[in-house]
């Protein structure tokens, strides 16, 4: 007697947006005391997405990327049983970003929450969402992963205001029953790395006041040499981790998916792992750090490339500390995809 199958919970599709306004390197160094040079071999970043115009927020990305998702699949929103939104900049203290969201592409009467865990929360979005679709709970589930960083970055600081972007992505999790899917996940924390990335004011324990925004403490807080070390001990823990729980080698890896924090600890990530960098996605120097949007977006740059059974290891850090990692085995043939003419755009 032949054994099932397992259905596993399976990304499906991707889709992304990048506002059309670009912030390069020399707009910088005429903001600030840097070069080009130098944000490029600290770095790796050239430019970034900015999104601009009055009134528009988180949400206003994550709807143009779920747009786009729902209609590259030919999904109705009506079909959607879950939205789950990661991001560190929400539109509101409350009703959820996920909740704009679904108020923006039509979506009705169904659950749509946010998850905040900085730069890991596509990933810890990602663990929620397989637990739906394992006990049969949804069907159809978005997961979305954005941040309008420029909103809470200030530039006068050299040392953050060349790291971050604007942007978002979408994926489409269903269940899968070829055998592909999200096969395993972790999600890690550690509070006492509050004090190295944070930001001060604007929560409860410091609630907005004119003092705090005349002392600049609604900005990113970041002490580079402390994060820049966590970061990568912590993203190649947590990959190391879920390799050696599904027995996995260096040479069973078809693709490293880690957010795009910085080139170099990208680069210390892969080495760490016995990883070449061509089997690296790495779009840090178009898009800068879109914190819980990097690791979507690198799925949907990369999506012409990928082939069913494609095996990928996704791994995240962020502030708080928290970091977390996943193994992925592609579910579809996205080169058939992008000839259909569903592929990139800065637009829709």
């Amino acid at each position: 007697m032949t054994a099932s199958i397992p259905v596993r919970a399976a990304i499906t599709a991707v889709h992304g947006y990048l506002p059309p306004d670009l912030l390069t390197n020399a707009e910088l160094s005429r903001m600030v005391d840097t070069s080009d040079v130098w944000i490029v071999e600290r770095t790796g970043i050239k430019e970034r997405h900015i999104l601009k115009g009055e009134g528009l927020g988180t949400s206003h990305m994550a709807a143009e990327a779920v747009r786009g998702l729902l209609e590259k699949t030919g999904t109705q929103p009506d079909d959607i049983d879950l939205l789950i939104c990661a991001t560190t900049t929400p539109d509101f203290v409350f009703p959820s970003t996920a909740n704009l969201i679904c108020e923006m592409v039509g979506v009705r009467n169904i659950g749509s929450f946010d998850v905040q865990a900085a730069c890991s929360g596509f990933i810890y979005a990602l663990t929620i969402a397989t637990q739906f679709i394992a006990t049969g709970m949804c069907r159809k589930i978005v997961v979305v992963g954005a941040d309008k960083m420029s909103t809470v970055i200030d530039y006068t600081d050299r040392a953050t205001c060349v790291l971050f972007g604007d942007g978002a992505g979408a994926v489409l999790i269903e269940p899968s029953e070829r055998g592909y899917g999200i096969m395993d996940t972790v999600i890690r924390s550690d509070g006492s790395g509050m004090p190295h990335l944070h930001q001060k004011a604007g929560g409860s324990r410091m609630p907005p006041t004119a003092e705090t925004v005349a002392k600049r403490l609604h900005y990113v807080h970041q002490e580079g040499a402390a994060v820049y070390k966590f970061a990568i001990a912590r993203m190649a823990e947590v990959a190391r981790e879920i390799m050696a729980r599904n027995n996995l080698r260096a040479d069973m890896i078809d693709w490293l998916v880690p957010h795009q924090a910085n080139k170099r600890i990208i680069e210390a990530t892969a080495e760490r792992l016995g990883l070449p960098m061509d089997r690296v996605m790495v779009t840090i120097h178009k898009y800068g750090n879109t914190t819980a949007a990097t690791i979507p977006l690198s799925l949907w740059d990369y999506e012409p490339k990928l082939k069913p059974g494609d095996r990928m290891i996704l791994a995240a850090f962020g502030g708080g500390f928290t970091w977390a990692g996943a193994y992925v085995t592609w579910a579809y043939d996205g080169a058939a995809v992008a000839a259909n003419g569903n592929g990139r755009s800065t637009s829709s």
